[in-house]
């Protein structure tokens, strides 16, 4: 999630354990906390693929989280028993507090698409719950709201109280949308099993700032995918295209290890296409239909016409500017409420892919 609803949520929850003992500070250093694991930034990769695939890797591991909130709870009560003794810390409370605040950031993360290294250094395909866009204004403003109220009241009065309930009615909004993700990918099973198309994984992925209309994945046992956009209000059958993942391609960089990585990090959701001289590497799971956020240029021709890896490069498509295209999302939150007309799914594909879809 973006870095304001982690300062926020680190803030309510450090607020809430220990508001009542360290006052409005207790905001201060909550948010801090919070923000804490996304410090991961700040380590340079030599390419971008790795860049990606090892962002929310070791600092958001509750391994890890749950020995810095260790080492931050002794390091505390030992002060606090030798400065400050009749402040009511206790290294139970401490670490309730610090555990908290540091493991919910890579919960809350979990819980978009990008993948979060959950159980790092376990090999674990990274969690990705896709229940909520990287900013969700119905998660975060209560958030927001609860620590201005507790830091214009301070804790005398309600808001311990006051964040508390915030923190389980976003919590609930997190299931909420969890549930609306399973119903979303059920219907989308359903309209193709109807169709008479076989399907196996269906994917659906919120779009840009709600968790009511929904870009839908589903992958066929032929190589295919189908790519549509539900809405939790759809009476009818969503618009849907479909495409090929172009695997003979993808064969080309077997046993490229950065390739591997990229698989397991996306659970497998590529596509790859010939873009000029490239053979072009993009992860499905982000983005609009179409117009995916990361895309990377791996392998060049050679000398023999054949494929050769590269230091891949990001490449072929608008970046982070393909979740914030004002353009295409106008038409997408009209498609909350309404299915005319029909989102144009195939201007989009020559607009966005061009001779690459025929490739």
């Amino acid at each position: 999630m973006d870095s304001l609803t982690q300062a926020v949520l680190g803030a309510a929850v450090q607020g809430t354990v220990l508001g009542r003992i360290q006052g409005r500070r207790s905001l201060l250093y909550g948010a801090a906390l919070g923000t804490l694991p996304d410090l991961d930034v700040l380590i340079r990769y030599a390419d971008p693929v790795s860049r990606m695939t090892f962002h929310r890797g070791f600092s958001h591991s509750i391994f890890v989280l749950t020995g810095v909130a260790l080492l931050l709870a002794f390091v505390v009560h030992w002060l606090a028993q030798r400065r400050w003794p009749d402040k009511g810390y206790t290294f139970t409370r401490l670490f309730l507090a610090f555990w908290l605040t540091l493991v919910t950031h890579p919960l809350l993360d979990s819980f978009t698409a990008f993948g979060t290294q959950l159980f790092w250094p376990l090999q674990w395909v990274p969690e990705s719950w896709s229940a909520v866009f990287i900013i969700d204004p119905v998660y975060t403003l209560p958030l927001l709201g609860a620590v201005i109220y507790a830091l214009c009241k301070g804790f005398a009065g309600r808001a311990t109280y006051v964040m508390g309930t915030v923190l389980l009615l976003s919590t609930a909004y997190l299931g909420l949308c969890l549930a609306a993700r399973f119903v979303v990918e059920q219907r989308f099973a359903s309209v193709l099993s109807q169709q008479g198309v076989i399907v196996g994984e269906v994917r659906a992925l919120p779009v840009a700032y709600n968790s009511l209309v929904w870009r839908v994945l589903a992958k066929t046992p032929n190589g295919e995918y189908y790519e549509g956009v539900s809405s939790v209000f759809d009476r009818a059958p969503p618009e849907m295209q479909r495409h090929s993942f172009n695997l003979e391609l993808g064969q080309s960089l077997a046993g490229v290890p950065l390739h591997n990585r990229l698989r397991w990090f996306t659970d497998d959701w590529l596509r790859y296409d010939i873009v000029e001289d490239g053979l072009v590497v993009s992860d499905l799971r982000m983005g609009t239909p179409s117009n995916y956020t990361f895309r990377f240029k791996m392998a060049e021709r050679n000398a023999a016409g054949g494929w050769e890896a590269i230091t891949p490069e990001r490449c072929c498509s608008m970046g982070t500017n393909s979740l914030f295209n004002y353009e295409d999302l106008t038409l997408i939150w009209h498609r909350i409420f309404y299915q005319q007309p029909p989102l144009p799914l195939a201007a989009w594909t020559t607009k966005y892919l061009g001779d690459a879809e025929g490739r």
